[in-house]
């Protein structure tokens, strides 16, 4: 159940992908492969071992929304189950995953931002930086933070 307007009812935590692989590929599985037809080739690159995860749960242990950030200071793999949207959880997210990449002593995020959604990050300072262009049949474009 999606949370009131005093209290957002879930929490984002770091973790890692050999302790919650299930539940981000849940996430990811649902938003990106079944909602929107990324290709499985395509959603499961291999860098998922190596980066950083944050998972968003509600305090009832119900898993509602994932992000990625690969060592270099990428955000991706973003992702909010549809209930959940609307409700802070994106927004909340993404502000713990540029926190993350601060505290990593990086000087710049990237993402490569679907293109319907290039005005929530830049509600968040990050600028575009590329042309349009097409991944997994869907219009992205590169955007860029610096911290």
């Amino acid at each position: 159940m999606p949370p009131s307007n005093t209290c957002p009812g879930y929490i984002i935590k770091p973790v890692c992908w050999q302790q919650a692989g299930a539940s981000l590929m849940y996430v990811r599985r649902t938003v990106f492969m079944q909602e929107q037809q990324v290709p499985e080739s395509l959603e499961w690159d291999g860098l998922d071992e190596e980066a950083h995860h944050l998972l968003a749960c509600t305090f009832g242990h119900e898993v509602i929304g994932c992000a990625r950030i690969l060592p270099d200071g990428h955000i991706g793999r973003m992702a909010v189950m549809p209930g959940w949207r609307g409700h802070g959880v994106g927004r909340a997210l993404l502000d713990k995953a540029v926190t993350h990449c601060s505290h990593l002593g990086l000087r710049e995020v990237k993402l490569s931002a679907q293109t319907h959604a290039i005005a929530f990050y830049q509600k968040a300072g990050f600028v575009v930086c590329s042309a349009v262009y097409m991944d997994a049949g869907i219009p992205h474009c590169d955007m860029i933070l610096t911290l």
